[in-house]
């Protein structure tokens, strides 16, 4: 994938590479301290298993800890990731300006290292990206990208701007109200009929990736080369449901898929960057997919 017009705007981004978080007990500190410990041994527990106990639950002031070492850990990762969620967004405000006539409003990018909080709960570099919701951040420990390539086998540019693009998409299903429509029947029907539904939204989200691939390319942005392709492909086969539980487990479990297989991420995906039309992405009522 080839940079024709790359954006390096750093107005929605956030960096947390290096960047973690210590602690210091000081609220029950004092007064406090004895306070609990005299309620324990009054109630004939361990003085220092509830003081601990305590702590871990309100922790109190914390402090921000930086390793200088790692505070600009992957620079060349960043900077391309940056590219591609830029050139999302400004393919996303021109369709929300010119298909749907709605504003488009433009999404943070966190990098961090190791482990972050969120609005949505705190998230380790095992979670993989993702997308939050209540905070309309998308978060990414960089490193995520080395174990593409060496875990899943997805090597390319166009790998890593999938799973970019992927996101981004995650963030316009929030602008239409289609996380919000679908989180409603949260709790209210079995879970296997919910992962069908979620398994809708993250195949609707790869279509929203190859989307921007489509317009991206029409807008002057990126240039495809030989082998763009397959390295997209290779990315989309490798998260596949069935394709990341055989490969655990030696075996799959169609009621437990929430993301859908190898061979629907793809279809969907080359669905959006062969087309570039967003009416054609609707899976919640695509007959295959009941």
């Amino acid at each position: 994938m080839k940079w024709i017009n790359r954006n390096d705007s750093q107005a929605n981004y956030e960096d947390r590479r290096g960047r973690g978080r210590g602690r210091r007990n000081a609220a029950i500190g004092g007064v406090g301290a004895v306070v609990i410990a005299v309620i324990a041994l009054l109630l004939g527990q361990n003085p220092f298993q509830a003081l601990d106990m305590v702590n871990s639950i309100a922790p109190g002031e914390s402090t921000e800890v930086i390793d200088p070492s790692r505070v600009n850990e992957n620079e060349e990762l960043k900077v391309f990731t940056l590219g591609v969620f830029n050139s999302a967004n400004d393919v996303w405000e021109e369709i929300f300006r010119t298909q749907l006539n709605r504003q488009y409003i433009r999404p943070t990018l966190v990098t961090f290292t190791d482990a972050t909080v969120s609005e949505c709960g705190g998230a380790t570099d095992a979670v993989g990206p993702f997308y939050c919701p209540a905070d309309q951040k998308m978060y990414i420990d960089l490193n995520f990208f080395h174990q593409l390539r060496t875990d899943f086998g997805a090597e390319g540019d166009l790998a890593m701007a999938y799973v970019t693009a992927h996101e981004i998409g995650h963030h316009v299903q929030k602008l239409l109200g289609i996380i919000d429509e679908m989180n409603q029947y949260r709790g209210q029907i079995s879970e296997a009929e919910f992962n069908k539904l979620n398994v809708k939204l993250e195949l609707q989200a790869d279509f929203l990736a190859g989307v921007w691939v489509y317009h991206a390319q029409q807008m002057n942005m990126i240039q495809l080369e030989p082998g763009d392709l397959e390295s997209a492909i290779s990315a989309t086969t490798a998260v596949g449901d069935d394709t990341i539980q055989k490969r655990s487990r030696g075996y799959s479990v169609p009621d437990s898929f929430t993301h859908g297989t190898s061979a629907q991420r793809t279809y969907w995906f080359r669905k959006g960057m062969q087309t570039g039309d967003i009416s054609q992405g609707d899976t919640f009522n695509d007959p295959a997919l009941r």
